[in-house]
């Protein structure tokens, strides 16, 4: 076992994907089964139960030397989420070049920053045992995708998957950054919880297709970051057109609209429009995000713009 693995242990349990063991639980869980509780014994069990739960949630502390924490999400998968969360920390970096920018992939079971970043290798660990972040672009990265093997898949249990959020939190040495990128998983689950429970995090961007499917999931993303009080931004509309390389003619695939008229009933704004792009989907395969290999297209120009509003909706760090 690599010294890097050695970060991912929970309770004296390797999370080795499709390891077998698994973490002891300590203490008793007690089940109350068809009981009917009322009067004065229902009322101190609800004041019971809320006292738990207040005790059981995790404080917020800061990433040691991250300013301002900006998590890119959606509420299911195939969106085009780490796409824009790519392209959007390097459209920050391009826009102001005195800001220093990371990425980091809590996809745990679908890492996809690696790839798109075109990144290979274990990170380094520092004096201070913390894991270093692997850099390209100018950007410094850390996933999940660096911990295990590319074709490996992850097949953990929840216990250990959040295990390896907190020291994918916890355990990077990200020297001083202005802004963190995180790409969230899609959904709504343990994994957006933790990481909005553990971090204070400055703002979210909401990421989806105009499509109707894709837009009742955005709409429960939405929601649950303002349930855990995490400030959304706004919506970013991917794939909003197609448009044909040889007419020119424009075709809505995922339909029209369907994001700004979301982002009215939620009373949020579009922060922008991505085409659906030939351009875009190559540049991501091939490890050259659209924003750093074509910095001149439109495609590229549609990110600085989203990246310029995003700024412009974050607190100033001292606020």
């Amino acid at each position: 076992m690599g010294i890097w693995q050695r970060l991912l242990l929970f309770g004296g349990v390797s999370l080795r994907a499709g390891g077998g063991a698994t973490a002891p639980l300590g203490g008793s869980r007690a089940m109350v089964c068809g009981r009917q509780l009322s009067g004065a014994g229902s009322e101190t069990l609800k004041q019971r139960r809320t006292q738990i739960m207040s005790r059981g949630l995790p404080k917020q502390k800061p990433i040691e030397g991250v300013k301002q924490v900006i998590v890119v999400a959606s509420g299911k998968g195939g969106v085009g989420k780490s796409t824009t969360a790519v392209n959007l920390a390097l459209a920050l970096a391009a826009n102001d070049s005195s800001k220093a920018i990371g990425l980091l992939d809590v996809d745990v079971y679908g890492p996809s920053v690696p790839k798109m970043m075109n990144l290979k290798g274990n990170p380094e660990l520092s004096q201070s045992n913390l894991m270093r972040p692997l850099l390209n672009y100018g950007i410094a990265c850390m996933s999940m995708g660096f911990l295990v093997e590319e074709s490996e898949p992850v097949v953990w249990r929840g216990l250990m998957v959040m295990s390896a959020i907190e020291k994918l939190l916890r355990q990077v040495d990200w020297g001083q950054l202005d802004y963190l990128v995180v790409d969230m998983p899609p959904g709504t689950g343990d994994v957006q919880l933790s990481v909005s429970q553990n971090i204070p995090i400055t703002g979210a961007v909401i990421v989806s297709t105009p499509q109707d499917i894709a837009l009742m999931d955005a709409h429960k993303g939405a929601e649950m970051f303002r349930r855990v009080h995490v400030p959304v931004l706004g919506l970013v509309q991917n794939m909003s057109v197609f448009q044909c390389p040889k007419c020119k003619h424009k075709t809505h695939i995922f339909g029209a609209d369907g994001a700004r008229k979301l982002a009215q009933t939620l009373g949020l704004e579009v922060l922008g429009d991505i085409p659906l792009h030939l351009n875009i989907r190559e540049a991501s395969d091939t490890g050259q995000p659209i924003v750093f290999s074509q910095p001149e297209s439109d495609e590229a120009k549609a990110y600085l713009r989203i990246a310029v509003e995003v700024v412009r909706r974050l607190p100033s760090p001292s606020e």
